[in-house]
């Protein structure tokens, strides 16, 4: 075979870099991992669109591995037939013959086996060149980028009042009320969409994968990258899988919602709750508080704080302007909750938001153990989500919540305790509680008589 060249010397390390991003790792600190710097490492992602280059897949036993190919390189090196080298891997004679003849670096004028170059060129090999059907194909690429970037008419076809059009800055898109306005239809709408609209012509096939990577990587189609805003995420990278699952570093496995006791599975002991936040404008929250037997609810109220210029233009980087930091949640909790007798303080069940980064000062002050739920998983507070649709029905989204005292939120609490609940057998929230409660006294008074 003729040599292709010579491989470039950081190709190991670009190898290594993408396989921790496939562990989960971000850019930067997969970059450190393998020993450059992170500038390097954030440019090797943003460059390849958040996808990797090289084929990270385990091998098969068909073919030689990176690792027999060290170990052919110091047996060879060694002095070993290949017969010997053949018996040593497990390997048929005629697959080492093989590897040493095509695969040998040749750029001195002599066949020396190196195990890196051995294996850059098996690459070279093994890579089928194809050209994107979105390059060939016009009328392909036409119908697949109207979809995308096709403009926003009104129901009599003027063009609708979009906004400006945004500056494309290559990692993601600007402020949300900025965006562009397009067709926006996703990639795999498009694909399955392509067969109806076309039944009988089997050129106007691509599939959604394809339209990602003719988006995420440069030069692999004809699609121009700044039509990444017009994809709904507005991601102008691909995220790992892995990372797109990755929870809190505050977060361990102690307290995520596995380790939680079976009981508050089954609704069957009050005092197991569920919380998290509502938001609204300005970046303004209300706390939400859910027994899972009872459906009782308790409302947290979180002022901006005083501490926070609240008159001057939000500095970037600066203070939050609301009061659902870490701090501000963890005593509106603390304070809430210890209105309660301890039996229906058991536990806490929350999302991963980083306004419960002090869930473990907040144990000790509320003498409460708390849990978390898995990534993206809404349905494990399910009592909460259903909670938050029907606060929603108070404080619709858009609106700016700072403007409620704590008494107003107080009467929202009473009037949804104070609602029938089928699951209750229509009981209201507020009689479950109260059953429960002088069960609890019954119970009190007749073991101390």
């Amino acid at each position: 075979m003729r040599s292709p060249g010579r491989p470039r010397a950081r190709r190991e390390l670009e190898r290594s870099f993408w396989t921790k991003i496939g562990e989960g790792m971000s850019s930067e600190d997969a970059a450190t991992a393998v020993g450059v710097s992170q500038p390097v490492g954030s440019r090797w992602f943003r460059d390849r669109g958040g996808m990797s280059p090289f084929d990270l897949t385990p091998q098969t036993g068909r073919y030689l591995s990176f690792a027999e190919r060290e170990e052919i390189a110091i047996c060879r090196a060694s002095g070993y037939s290949v017969r010997e080298i053949a018996r040593h891997l497990g390997r048929a004679p005629s697959t080492i013959s093989r590897e040493l003849r095509r695969n040998a670096a040749t750029r001195g004028g002599m066949l020396e086996y190196r195990a890196s170059v051995a294996q850059w060129k098996a690459e070279c090999e093994a890579r089928r060149p194809k050209t994107a059907k979105s390059v060939i194909n016009d009328r392909l690429r036409q119908y697949v980028q109207e979809r995308l970037d096709g403009a926003v008419a009104r129901p009599d076809g003027t063009p609708a009042a979009a906004p400006d059009a945004t500056v494309w800055k290559g990692r993601r898109h600007g402020r949300r009320q900025d965006r562009r306005w397009a067709t926006a239809w996703s990639p795999e709408q498009i694909a399955g969409r392509l067969p109806v609209d076309f039944p009988d012509d089997e050129s106007m096939r691509i599939s959604h994968e394809a339209i990602y990577q003719a988006l995420f990587i440069q030069g692999r189609g004809a699609l121009r990258r700044e039509l990444t805003a017009c994809l709904r995420t507005g991601r102008a990278l691909r995220v790992p899988r892995a990372r797109a699952k990755r929870g809190k570093n505050f977060i361990t496995d102690e307290v995520m919602i596995s380790q939680r006791p079976a009981e508050v599975e089954d609704r069957a002991v009050p005092g197991h709750w569920e919380g998290d936040l509502i938001l609204g404008l300005g970046g303004t929250a209300i706390g939400t508080l859910v027994e899972r037997t009872t459906r009782f609810t308790m409302l947290l109220h979180l002022p901006p704080m005083d501490a926070h210029n609240m008159t001057g233009p939000q500095v970037k980087n600066g203070p939050p302007t609301a009061g659902h930091g870490a701090v501000a949640v963890r005593d509106a909790i603390a304070s809430t909750i210890a209105l309660l007798p301890a039996h229906l303080r058991r536990s806490l069940t929350s999302d991963q938001g980083a306004e419960m980064a002090q869930h473990a000062q907040l144990r000790i002050d509320a003498n409460l153990q708390i849990y978390f739920c898995d990534p993206h998983s809404p349905w494990q507070r399910p009592s909460n989500e259903n909670t938050n649709g029907l606060l929603r029905q108070y404080f619709p989204k858009g609106t700016d919540l700072s403007r409620y005292a704590r008494a107003d939120l107080d009467a929202v609490a009473a009037t949804l305790n104070s609602r029938p609940r089928k699951t209750l057998g229509w009981k209201t929230p507020a009689e479950a509680l109260d059953e429960h409660l002088l069960l609890l006294q019954q119970a009190g008074v007749a073991s101390t008589g």
